[in-house]
């Protein structure tokens, strides 16, 4: 079955401009809300196929996307390293056992997938039997540079100031930490492939913190790596990567050379700019203003137009969110994105 999501991505002809949302399946919905508390916390929401199932599914039953994306978390890879994964009440998630010393990270191991990560895979073959057929189903990691600076720093940050300290003071131990990682990573999005994922992401939410050199080393390197081991081809099937590193406009081209189909880019690159510069090698996936849905109908629909003005091929864009949709949106503000973007695009 073809798909305007994979076509775009592979820059093949669409009937429309496709359409999904970060975060789509969230707080924003007070379905989810209800599934949440069904389940008791975070954690067992993601580790519960059917729970899991059920919240990737509900945004599909309310808008016409374009595709859906497994409901889970970044930070499972580090949970099954033993670091001690919990989520605090209006603070995020937090880390029992971070990476406090370089001993700690010497003794840190790769994980089973296939085992201490099977909960994930499970749930990309319970989504993909439910979703029979209707969209494509995205599957997805943080990237090593985003997975270390919650690990280095026990939980989010504003300084982020130990684990550039580390990767100034100890790069030899940094690399090894991502090392790690990425070839975790690659076990864990093949993982997701050979249990039906159709694409996968790689979020890089905290690779605009590095300058040009630390990013290049310590961010896209290792993407790079992933991109490089992943299955894209099984059974015939093509499987597009898109990458995505918030507030990573100055390296569009750098991005685009690693080998991905796609690039994600938040609002703070124009879509035009962005084309010009890598549209020829690849997608592009961006690139609204998530804010812009706390505006007026008539004004989401203005906003989407601009970009999908902006954008000159007949092909090879995806439409999303610079980043994820925010927890206070009136899904009905969802709702006039999607179909302003369908019937104008069409």
């Amino acid at each position: 079955m073809a798909f305007d999501y994979i076509n775009a991505l592979l820059k093949k002809e669409v009937t429309r401009t496709p359409i999904w949302v970060m975060r789509q399946a969230g707080r924003y919905l007070p379905e989810y809300r209800a599934t949440r508390k069904k389940a008791g916390d975070f954690l067992t929401l993601c580790k519960s196929s059917d729970l899991a199932c059920e919240v990737t599914l509900q945004p599909l039953e309310r808008f016409d996307l374009d595709a859906a994306i497994l409901f889970s978390d970044i930070l499972t890879i580090p949970d099954a390293m033993g670091l001690g994964l919990h989520f605090v009440e209006g603070e995020g998630p937090k880390f029992s056992h971070p990476l406090s010393s370089l001993s700690e990270i010497n003794q840190l191991t790769k994980p089973d997938v296939s085992k201490d990560l099977s909960y994930v895979s499970e749930a990309v073959s319970v989504i993909k039997k439910n979703l029979k057929g209707r969209v494509p189903l995205i599957g997805f990691s943080g990237s090593p540079w985003t997975l270390a600076t919650y690990m280095v720093e026990g939980g989010s940050s504003k300084t982020f100031s130990k684990v550039k300290g580390l990767m100034y003071e100890n790069p030899k131990h940094m690399h090894q930490l991502l090392d790690v990682l990425a070839d975790t990573i690659i076990d864990y999005l093949n993982s997701q492939i050979e249990a039906g994922a159709d694409s996968v992401m790689i979020f890089d939410t905290w690779g605009g913190l590095l300058n040009k050199a630390s990013y290049e080393n310590f961010s896209l390197m290792y993407m790079s790596k992933i991109v490089a081991g992943i299955n894209r081809n099984p059974e015939g099937k093509t499987i597009p990567v898109t990458l995505f590193t918030k507030g990573g406009s100055a390296w569009l081209e750098q991005i685009a050379a690693t080998g991905c189909d796609a690039v994600g880019i938040d609002w703070t690159v124009e879509i035009g700019e962005a084309e010009r510069r890598i549209g020829s090698k690849v997608a592009l996936q961006g690139n609204l203003d998530p804010s812009v849905l706390y505006a007026s109908a008539e004004v989401i629909k203005s906003e989407a137009h601009k970009i999908l003005d902006q954008f000159q091929g007949s092909t090879g864009h995806v439409f999303n969110l610079g980043h994820g949709i925010t927890p206070d949106v009136n899904p009905e503000s969802m709702k006039a994105l999607v179909d302003a973007v369908h019937s104008y695009s069409k």
